[in-house]
């Protein structure tokens, strides 16, 4: 299918609409075109500008469209040998019954008329080529076949009555399914072989055993390619796994290192508390016993205190009793003196009078 340009504007070598046979220069459609089979437009887009894109971007990354032309190629010869083998049916089936030894014979003079067909046609195409001395070689190899074929038929003619070797016998081409005749000359047999017709079959089925032995070696190398991933991705995953194991072990020696430094830093932290506790209980005992020690003190000044001031009381008592004592004996004294003067000056008044 040829595209307009605006199609080809907008449409990639690599979209699905697009003829992987052809942009690998071996689709049926081209090849066989104005032959007998002729298979008319391919129903994908053919373009040879995609083609020239393909190759271009072939040469940098592999886009295996091998793989699609395979199948396509593959899909067309399964349906010509198909077709073959049905033609060979009918051949049977028309054909007069004939022993296996004649059989033998027959075929073997078919065999010959495929190769004078074969060295005619590649003799005409050195020729045309301008490489004549190739081809007169080649012409010398086709008179040399010829004899042996006309020994052939002559084995054959004579293992046969002569009513059935009048009979054209027909043979069913095996490379394009054309038929051929048992006593066909060599311009008929020159032009099969030699023709479009047979030589694009034999192009199409070289296209496909090379299609088929490139996506073997692509497959295969892709197969070592996912093996040679899947490897790395287990050894990775292994030393994943390791590592894995390492950190793990790395963060259970981390966590019980940890432990270790919080049981440490608890206990150093119990300890310091303890001596904390301890200090205190020490201050607070000191200061306890300075305590009892200046309440001791306290009291006994208190009490020394106490002690002087009853014995500064006592003292002033007994001067005070001893001041009221002398007082009181000065007192007597006195009342004493008193009364002796006032019995004196009674006396003395007395005497007087």
């Amino acid at each position: 299918m040829q595209m307009g340009d605006e199609t080809r504007q907008r449409v990639k070598f690599t979209d699905d609409r697009v003829c992987k046979s052809h942009l690998l220069d071996c689709c049926p459609h081209d090849i066989l075109a104005g032959t007998r089979m002729d298979l008319g437009e391919c129903t994908k887009i053919h373009d040879l500008a995609l083609r020239a894109d393909y190759e271009i971007a072939s040469k940098e990354r592999d886009l295996f469209f091998e793989l699609d032309a395979m199948d396509h190629l593959e899909s067309f010869i399964a349906e010509c040998d198909r077709r073959t083998e049905l033609a060979k049916k009918r051949l049977a089936e028309t054909q007069e019954e004939i022993s296996a030894e004649v059989s033998a014979k027959a075929e073997k003079v078919h065999e010959l008329n495929e190769d004078i067909g074969k060295l005619l046609a590649k003799a005409e195409q050195l020729g045309a080529e301008g490489n004549v001395d190739e081809s007169q070689k080649i012409l010398m190899e086709v008179e040399k076949v010829r004899a042996k074929k006309k020994e052939a038929e002559e084995e054959y003619r004579n293992s046969m009555p002569a009513s059935s070797f009048q009979q054209q016998k027909l043979r069913v081409c095996e490379v394009c399914s054309a038929y051929l005749g048992l006593h066909d000359n060599d311009r008929r047999l020159a032009d099969h072989f030699g023709g479009k017709l047979h030589l694009g079959f034999i192009q199409i089925r070289e296209k496909l055993d090379q299609l088929r032995k490139t996506v073997a070696e692509k497959q295969e190398k892709r197969n070592q390619d996912r093996l040679r991933r899947r490897e790395e991705r287990e050894r990775e995953e292994r030393m994943g796994r390791r590592s894995g194991s390492r950190n793990r072990d790395r963060r259970r020696s981390r966590s019980r290192e940890r432990r270790r430094r919080r049981s440490r830093s608890a206990s150093r932290e119990r300890r310091k508390s303890r001596s904390r506790s301890r200090e205190r209980h020490r201050r607070h005992r000191s200061r306890s016993r300075s305590h009892s020690r200046g309440h001791r003190r306290g009291s006994r000044d208190r009490s020394s205190k106490h002690k002087s001031s009853r014995d500064r009381s006592s003292r002033e008592k007994s001067r005070d009793r001893e001041r009221k004592e002398k007082s009181s004996s000065e007192r007597r004294h006195e009342s004493t003196n008193g009364k002796s003067r006032s019995k004196r000056s009674e006396e003395r008044e007395a005497g007087e009078i």
